[in-house]
């Protein structure tokens, strides 16, 4: 079973940038695809991105297009999330996910019980 921790949360200005990271324990590490979901107090977790592992396909909200990046680092089993031009409504705690297995439609990497390993969460918090 794949343990992943995420890290790089904090307190920022909005207009700012933050870096999550997420590492994924074991030696052969290699999902079908890794995934970012927020969730904030009182509200469902929502989708934030998603990146097929084999060629890096990414699918993002559109409330954080152009704002949010996704990448890796294969030989650190790390995927990261670069955030920038924070918005106090970017305010969340941020899970990364892994899904092991295929997943055929593109709508399914945006659902949260589609992935099998879950982070413990990291608080981002975007102050006005």
């Amino acid at each position: 079973q794949v343990q992943l921790v995420e890290s790089g949360g904090g307190l920022v200005q909005a207009g700012g940038s933050l870096r999550l990271s997420c590492t994924a324990s074991g030696r052969t590490f290699s999902p079908y695809a890794m995934g970012w979901f927020r969730q904030a107090p009182g509200k469902e977790r929502e989708f934030v991105v998603a990146t097929r592992w084999s060629d890096g396909i990414t699918y993002y909200a559109d409330s954080v297009k152009g704002r949010f990046t996704i990448s890796r680092d294969n030989a650190k089993n790390t995927v990261y999330l670069q955030m920038n031009s924070l918005k106090p409504e970017d305010t969340a705690v941020y899970y990364c996910a892994a899904r092991k297995s295929m997943m055929i439609y593109s709508s399914h990497y945006y659902y949260p019980n589609m992935y099998d390993a879950w982070g413990q969460g990291t608080q981002v918090t975007v102050s006005s």
